[in-house]
């Protein structure tokens, strides 16, 4: 009995990370593409970055909020180029409701 409870409580967390590793992999892998562009940018204007950053939101599957909270900010003192976003994504699994609030940011000097 104990070895098959042993497995249930393995199996459950296997569940649940699974779920919710995948809304922090989907982040990792847009903050990715954001850096990307980021060390780039001094030879793209902002529209091409901002159709390539929609293009990996889309790509990824991420929600809509994400691309249309998109800033993409150039400053001359500090010479550098700023993008970021916030979305939330919600998780709904047995006994676990929870909406994460993500908010990739990207720096780079120019």
């Amino acid at each position: 009995m104990g070895c098959l409870f042993s497995l249930l409580v393995v199996v459950a967390a296997l569940y649940y990370g699974v779920n919710i590793g995948e809304v922090y992999f989907r982040y990792y892998r847009l903050l990715d593409e954001m850096q990307t562009e980021t060390r780039i940018a001094s030879g793209l204007d902002d529209g091409t970055i901002r159709r390539r950053i929609q293009a990996a939101i889309e790509e990824i599957g991420l929600p809509e909020a994400a691309g249309s909270s998109l800033v993409i900010r150039r400053t001359a003192s500090p010479r550098e180029i700023v993008i970021e976003t916030r979305y939330s994504e919600s998780v709904s699994l047995p006994f676990f409701n929870h909406s994460f609030s993500l908010h990739p940011r990207a720096v780079q000097p120019l």
